[in-house]
C-alpha cells in the first residue's frame, strides 16, 4: 500500500528544527525573520517538513508558512516523554514516580495542542505524529504502547489529517505490532551509519529497513520520517571515517533517487546543523546531520543550490 492510498502525494521532504547558535528549546527559540530566511531556503527544494513538537518554534513556522504563503506541507508531531523507567537506557532513562506521573499530565497536554493546531492549519498540516522515538529499547523518554495507542485514538477522533507514530524501525517488527491497525501509516527511522555500515553498503541496509516493515504490512503505507547521514564525529557511536560532506552526498543522492523512483515519502535528517544537540563536544555526531551548517551555508551535497 502506498502513502497516496490515504491522500498524501510523494514528494521530497525534510526535517526541519531552525535553532541556531546559543538558542535551544525550551530557552532561546529563533525569531519569525530568522525562520523565514530558512523556509525561503528550503521553498521549491522540499514540498514536506517535519516538525517535532508543538512548541513556540512550530508556532512560528506554521504562522510564516501562513502568512508568506509558501508551498509547504507539514507533517506536525507531538513530543511526549518518560511515562515508564527505561533501565537499559545508556544516557538514563529512570525518573521518580512523582516525575512520570507528571510527565503523563504533560503528554496529555501535548497531545491536545496537537489536535488544536492540527485543526487551526488544516491547508498546511498533512499528517500528524503522536510522538518521536519513545519505544525503542534506548529511548530515554520511555511511554507504554498502550499509552500510544490512547494518544492515537484521541487526535484520530478530533482530526482529519492522517496519524502516525515515529520510531526506528526495529520495535515495528514486534512490539508495535498493535499499533499498526491504529496508525493510519507506519513512520520508520534508519540509520545506516549508527548500525556501522560503510557507505557502499549504505542504501541497500536502508532497503532492508523499509521493505522489511512494508512487506510485514502490505495493508499499511510505510513512510520513513528520518533518514541520513551525519558529516562530523567525535568517535562516540559513529567512526570518524565514516562520516564526511562527500559520504553525506553519496547516501542523500542515493536515497532520494530510490525514494524518486518507488515513490516512497521520505524525510532527510535535517536541514540545518543544531549545535544544541547532545553533548558539549563541537564534533558531537548529533550536532552534525544537516544538510546546511548552523550558518546556513549549504554543505557539499547542496551546493547545486549555489
Amino acid at each position: 500500500m502506498k502513502i497516496k492510498d490515504i491522500n498524501i502525494e510523494p514528494g521530497r521532504a525534510i526535517c526541519y528544527s531552525g535553532f541556531r547558535e546559543g538558542q535551544a528549546p525550551g530557552a532561546v527559540y529563533p525569531s519569525y525573520d530568522q525562520i523565514k530566511e530558512d523556509l525561503l531556503i528550503l521553498q521549491g527544494h522540499w514540498k514536506y517538513l517535519r516538525l517535532y513538537d508543538c512548541d513556540e518554534h512550530t508556532d512560528i513556522v506554521l504562522e510564516v508558512i501562513n502568512n508568506e504563503k509558501l508551498d509547504f506541507k507539514v507533517m506536525l508531531g507531538a513530543y511526549i516523554v518518560a511515562e515508564m523507567n527505561n533501565f537499559g537506557c545508556p544516557w538514563g532513562g529512570t525518573y521518580p514516580p512523582e516525575e512520570l506521573a507528571a510527565n503523563k499530565e504533560n503528554n496529555l497536554f501535548q497531545i491536545k495542542k496537537l489536535i488544536k493546531k492540527a485543526n487551526a492549519y488544516p491547508s498546511i498540516v498533512c499528517s500528524l505524529s503522536v510522538g518521536n522515538e519513545a519505544t525503542v529499547h534506548w529511548t530515554d523518554h520511555y511511554v507504554p504502547v498502550d499509552s500510544v495507542i490512547e494518544y492515537v485514538r484521541m487526535v484520530k477522533k478530533e482530526c482529519k489529517q492522517a496519524v502516525t507514530f515515529c520510531e526506528n524501525y526495529v520495535p515495528w517488527h514486534d512490539k508495535l505490532k498493535r499499533l499498526v491497525d491504529e496508525v493510519d501509516f507506519i513512520s520508520i527511522h534508519t540509520y545506516p551509519v549508527w548500525e556501522y555500515k560503510h557507505i557502499h553498503e549504505s542504501l541497500e541496509y536502508t532497503k532492508q529497513n523499509y521493505y522489511g516493515i512494508a512487506d510485514k504490512y502490505p495493508h499499511k503505507p510505510v513512510v520513513i520520517t528520518e533518514a541520513g547521514w551525519a558529516t562530523n564525529s567525535n568517535g562516540r557511536g559513529i567512526d570518524p571515517g565514516n562520516v564526511s560532506e562527500d559520504l553525506q552526498s553519496i547516501y542523500y543522492n542515493d536515497l532520494v533517487d530510490w525514494s524518486d523512483k518507488e515513490g516512497i515519502l521520505t524525510f532527510v535528517f535535517e536541514a540545518f546543523d543544531e549545535p544544541w544537540k547532545g553533548s558539549p563536544d563541537a564534533n558531537e555526531p548529533e550536532k552534525h546531520w544537516g544538510l546546511f551548517t548552523v550558518d546556513r551555508k549549504p554543505k557539499k551535497v547542496m551546493n547545486h543550490l549555489l
